[in-house]
């Protein structure tokens, strides 16, 4: 029995058709080959279309079908994962109203924190557990605001692996952790946040249907079934964002246990069985994959916009050329420190961490007659490093003191440099795994269609691929704490 897992992603689409019985990939395609773009119409904005995402799947589940490694009609159930945070909008005819606001687009701050003060900080962060701040609510008051003939036409708000979802089946649901990052969950009522919706003054009406994550959430269109070379009634059984299902991806589901990513974003997630919550809101907690009203578990979350994005502009910029393993042989190439050289990597928007603040990329001491093209990939690598462990240190404060961090092995792990520089910054151990989102995505749909009857069952074949220690905490805490000090006079 088969399982399709698709991961909507910021710079591409990824499927995965993954054996229900090994729990491993037979296929696996992304779309498109290069970055997918960003719409940024004023500084700070950041959107995508809804309908490229669809375009993109079809696209990716193509080329997984070409490879010829499996049947398609051995699917028996779909899994979605997908960026958190967008904003998107239909009408009753299920048609795009706008471009979606995606999770790094920064306008709706002011929104955000004009309701955090008119509710109450105390109040949102007991009941919400965040600040509205800039997350998906908020968005959609700068709808309603700046673009008043769309708002009246909205009739669901969604997020993007909702929107995916209804492309497939028709249906429009969602679910407490989806809402939840939206900043639409009261945790205390375990319903929708009669204070939000009452001071932004939106309708009941455009909330979809609430589910749970691991249920059915439609079942596949017989047209859709055609266009995609699937059978028809296939259901969707599993939805959650990408962090949390990065977080099921490595079997991080329960308390203690923290997972990390190194995409375009920089993420650490760990779970909780208490209402955590950061008083600033630096760190944010949402509802897991696994949360229910009578077990709770909380997922805490470090975003850092700038991450990925750092190392992937400096590889088209400074590094034309370059593939990703020539860049990281050429950092491996400087001692740790870059020779002085230093970057902070924030040149992505606001950055919840900082408090929203946009303090953007610098790179400083440059010395023009002794650092190499590699000095900065290496500082590059080094700066997101320590940007992680000042986030990490606010978790700390915050009760979350992981023994041991799990992530894939992709992304801006693939580089020595960096891993180990995570490692030596946060003194924290890194197990390394063979994990993808869509796979995760896959497993959760079977999860959610109980062709596994439990969690545990799912990851059953889940194998560590390396342990990374620490070594040289004195080098690399003196170097922390002088990019620290930089990072403070931005501030």
């Amino acid at each position: 029995m088969l399982l399709l897992g698709i991961d909507i992603g910021t710079s591409s689409i990824k499927v995965s058709v993954v054996d229900a019985q090994t729990q491993q990939a037979v296929a696996s395609a992304q779309y498109p080959e290069t970055e997918a773009s960003i719409t940024s119409l004023q500084s700070g904005w950041a959107e995508q279309s809804p309908e490229s995402w669809w375009q993109y799947m079809q696209q990716a589940l193509a080329k997984a079908h070409a490879t010829k490694a499996y049947n398609p009609a051995d699917i028996a159930a779909i899994g979605i994962a997908y960026q958190m945070h967008g904003l998107v909008l239909v009408d009753k005819n299920q048609q795009v109203l706008r471009d979606s606001i995606i999770w790094c687009d920064s306008r709706a701050v002011p929104y955000g924190d004009e309701a955090f003060k008119a509710i109450g900080e105390e109040k949102c962060l007991s009941h919400l557990l965040n600040s509205p701040g800039n997350f998906t609510a908020a968005k959609l008051a700068w709808v309603k605001a700046n673009e008043p003939s769309v708002y009246e036409r909205i009739d669901k708000l969604m997020l993007p692996g909702d929107y995916m979802a209804m492309q497939l089946t028709g249906n429009i649901t969602t679910s407490a952790s989806s809402l939840s990052e939206g900043i639409f969950w009261d945790f205390n009522t375990e319903t929708v946040s009669r204070d939000i919706m009452d001071y932004f003054e939106f309708s009941d009406d455009c909330i979809p249907t609430i589910q749970p994550v691991f249920s059915s959430h439609g079942q596949l269109k017989a047209d859709m079934a055609a266009l995609l070379s699937l059978t028809p009634g296939i259901p969707v059984t599993y939805k959650a964002g990408d962090q949390p299902n990065n977080a099921l991806s490595l079997n991080v589901l329960e308390p203690g246990e923290v997972a990390a990513t190194a995409g375009t974003s920089g993420v650490i997630y760990g779970v909780s069985d208490s209402l955590a919550y950061d008083k600033q809101s630096r760190v944010n907690s949402f509802a897991h994959v696994n949360h229910t009203a009578a077990q709770r578990r909380i997922g805490v979350l470090l975003c850092i916009n700038g991450t990925g994005i750092l190392n992937s502009w400096l590889k088209k910029t400074v590094g034309a050329g370059m593939s990703y393993a020539e860049l990281n042989a050429a950092a491996t190439a400087i001692a740790p420190g870059s020779n002085g050289l230093s970057i902070l990597p924030f040149g992505n928007g606001a950055e919840r961490m900082l408090n929203n603040k946009m303090v953007g990329a610098h790179l400083q001491n440059i010395d023009l007659n002794k650092h190499t093209p590699a000095h900065i990939y290496r500082a590059g690598q080094e700066g997101i490093a320590f940007a992680f462990r000042y986030g990490l240190d606010i978790m700390r404060e915050n009760e979350m003191k992981p023994a041991v961090i799990r992530a894939g092995k992709a992304n801006m792990f693939l580089s020595d440099v960096f891993a180990q520089a995570f490692v030596n910054v946060t003194q924290t151990p890194v197990e390394l795994y063979n994990c993808d989102g869509s796979v995760g995505a896959a497993l959760g749909a079977g999860i959610g269609a109980n062709i596994f009857s439990n969690a545990k069952e799912a990851f059953s074949n889940m194998q560590r691929l390396q342990t990374i220690e620490p070594t040289g905490a004195e080098e690399y805490e003196a170097l922390y704490q002088q990019w620290k000090q930089y990072l403070l006079k931005e501030l």
